[in-house]
């Protein structure tokens, strides 16, 4: 083994932490799960009104990425964010995120505009349970524009 090589194995971390962005800055919005479900919801309507096989399929592999990063932006919320003191303003708090998640793996297998409505209406909701729970003021620098 090389200097180097030994040299950068001595200093490797043993311990890695991870969180949306590999630091734990607090800052959560439904927003980044919304916009990125947005992108599905016009996706499906641009695959639906085109009919070229490329575009089609680049179409559903961007819409299963965005889909991806929905349901990224949601668990960050529900694991991160959410907290037990949480259920006493929202009581269907698990139930929402599991019905949301679901929600996005149906959107990724599908090209049906009514899931990605769907979709929207549940994050909707989520939006709505991070506004109750003082999300706005606890995680975002003040000064946002509302």
């Amino acid at each position: 083994m090389s200097v180097a090589a030994a040299l950068s194995r001595f200093l490797a971390p043993t311990v890695v932490a991870r969180a949306h962005c590999d630091l734990p800055c607090g800052v959560y919005d439904p927003e980044q799960a919304r916009i990125e479900a947005e992108s599905c919801y016009r996706i499906i309507e641009k695959y639906a009104a085109n009919e070229d096989k490329v575009f089609r399929a680049r179409a559903l592999h961007i819409k299963e990425d965005r889909a991806d990063l929905v349901k990224h932006h949601l668990d960050v919320l529900w694991h991160d964010y959410f907290k037990p003191e949480h259920l006493e303003k929202v009581p269907n708090l698990h139930d929402l995120f599991w019905q949301a998640n679901k929600q996005v793996s149906k959107v990724k297998a599908s090209t049906d505009l009514a899931d990605a409505k769907r979709l929207l209406e549940l994050i909707d909701q989520v939006d709505a349970a991070w506004k109750v729970t003082g999300g706005p003021e606890k995680t975002r620098v003040a000064g946002r524009p509302a």
